[in-house]
């Protein structure tokens, strides 16, 4: 099928673009990598009037690290310009130090030709419960910036997810970067997901941080995606495997996720899936923890 018509625009500045948005409204979306848009145009399931294009806008784009962890302290973060594409957001070398879960994370997104256009702000923006970002976004406890006409707002990652396809931006709001908080040197991560093929979207995946000291682990944030119409956040579950009840952690899942029932994977199948990828990654978290830093089994080739 064909796109239906609509104008487009490709402003150089991001408040040109935010004066576009606010002047056409519902008729006007914003094109970032476009690898959903696209798609959505082409099968008539978006129909906007006027496109409008973020690539040519200055400083949207980029890694970068600010505040104490600069200097070897607690309490710094790295900042992702939301125009930043996959696959250099996995591949920067802050973040492969910084923020191993999301280097892991990366090679799982779809394909190379997807990694290499897609972008961190479109996939947070667009939050498809099944899909990587969205997840870590949740596990790392990151802040989401968007910006308006009316002014720049920071929305907690757990706020900031609402349902199917459905945020916190308000009408005319971009995302423009989303910022991570810098883990200390205790901190540990994991990451799993279940597909297919890989670079199908995720039966189940799960997104973990945490901080193990002495054999234990506390602080556990365990965001499961591709199980409810948002990324899940199982806190009863993350306080089991805290308390060493691992099977326990296994059993509160029922409680805390909802799976999609769909003629092409069941309910009761993303669920099994579930608690396997939990018992996987606690196991890891409590025996084999990562350290922050560290990038098992060198993922990033043919990124």
């Amino acid at each position: 099928m064909k796109a239906p018509d609509f104008a487009y625009v490709r402003p150089a500045s991001l408040d040109a673009a935010l004066a576009l948005l606010a002047e056409h409204g519902e008729d006007a979306v914003p094109l970032a990598g476009g690898q959903s848009l696209v798609t959505a145009l082409n099968m008539r399931l978006a129909s906007p009037r006027l496109l409008v294009d973020l690539n040519a806008i200055p400083d949207l784009a980029g890694v970068s690290e600010a505040g104490g962890q600069e200097g070897g302290q607690e309490g710094g973060f790295v900042r992702i310009g939301a125009m930043t594409r996959h696959r250099d957001v996995g591949t920067a070398s802050v973040v492969r130090e910084r923020l191993p879960l999301l280097a892991a994370a990366m090679p799982h997104i779809a394909h190379p030709a997807i990694r290499n256009r897609g972008t961190i702000g479109g996939s947070v923006a667009l939050a498809d419960p099944a899909t990587e970002w969205p997840a870590c976004c949740l596990a790392a406890g990151a802040t989401i910036v968007a910006r308006g006409c009316h002014g720049e707002r920071r929305i907690a990652a757990e706020d900031f997810f609402l349902g199917l396809y459905a945020t916190a931006l308000e009408p005319g709001e971009i995302v423009t970067a989303v910022e991570f908080p810098v883990p200390g040197p205790d901190a540990v991560w994991g990451f799993e997901e279940l597909s297919r093929r890989h670079g199908d979207y995720a039966l189940v995946g799960l997104a973990a941080t945490g901080r193990r000291a002495g054999g234990r682990l506390t602080d556990l944030r365990l965001a499961f995606f591709g199980v409810a119409d948002r990324p899940v956040l199982a806190r009863a579950a993350a306080a089991a495997v805290e308390a060493g009840d691992v099977a326990g952690a296994q059993a509160a899942l029922a409680g805390e996720i909802d799976p999609p029932d769909d003629p092409a994977t069941k309910a009761a199948t993303r669920r099994h899936l579930a608690r396997v990828l939990l018992g996987r990654v606690a196991g890891r978290l409590r025996e084999d923890a990562a350290p922050i830093g560290t990038v098992r089994g060198g993922g990033l080739d043919g990124v």
